[in-house]
């Protein structure tokens, strides 16, 4: 535990994200951190798929803090989840009827969630990406509609949270990371924290 108490305390860390559940979550693992989020446009290029879009856009979030803001003992944090169904990638629902029509589509289905997660510092950079897979069981309209209107999932990727309401009523197994669903896959994220100095 000595190493790690090292690691956690001679950097600076930098979350760039807005996400309570991503904030809340690095708390969890006991790391002390400040939030600076960086306004970028998330558009990914046609050509790449599923784990290198997340990755892409998480270096992406990354890139916006320019080379005066980092240091070599300043690690940022950048994150972003992506769902990943019959092979259509779906990000944030922009309104009530979008949201619908994303769990209309996973209603009854296995999908993927995968969250890109890029650590950033003067010298070094490390992207991974982390996947999940989700199980759903079938929706009703009713199920669909009153989810979307009692928790207004639209700051989230594929329109739900697992952590609310249809994750305790929907969603039947996973098999991989939950914390990866949630928005942080907290295992790999400590992996590459404590092994950032080899």
């Amino acid at each position: 535990m000595q190493k790690t108490e090292n690691i956690f305390t001679s950097y600076e860390f930098v979350l760039a994200s807005k996400s309570p559940r991503r904030q809340e979550l690095l708390k969890d693992l006991g790391i002390k951190f400040t939030v600076d989020v960086r306004e970028v446009e998330e558009i990914f290029p046609t050509g790449i798929h599923n784990e290198e879009v997340a990755k892409y856009l998480a270096e992406l979030k990354a890139s916006g803090f320019t080379s005066d803001e980092l240091h070599p003992n300043k690690i940022i944090i950048t994150a972003d989840t992506i769902v990943v169904c019959d092979n259509q990638i779906l990000g944030k629902p922009s309104d009530r009827m979008e949201a619908i029509a994303m769990l209309r589509l996973l209603s009854g289905k296995e999908h993927q969630v995968i969250t890109g997660v890029c650590l950033k510092s003067s010298e070094k950079t490390n992207v991974f990406a982390t996947s999940t897979k989700v199980f759903f069981k079938n929706l009703s309209e009713n199920e669909i509609e009153y989810y979307v209107d009692n928790y207004q999932p639209f700051d989230k990727a594929g329109a739900y949270g697992i952590q609310e309401w249809i994750g305790f009523a929907a969603i039947t197994k996973i098999e991989g990371s939950y914390f990866n669903v949630v928005g942080l896959p907290l295992h790999s994220l400590y992996e590459a924290i404590t092994n950032w100095d080899k």
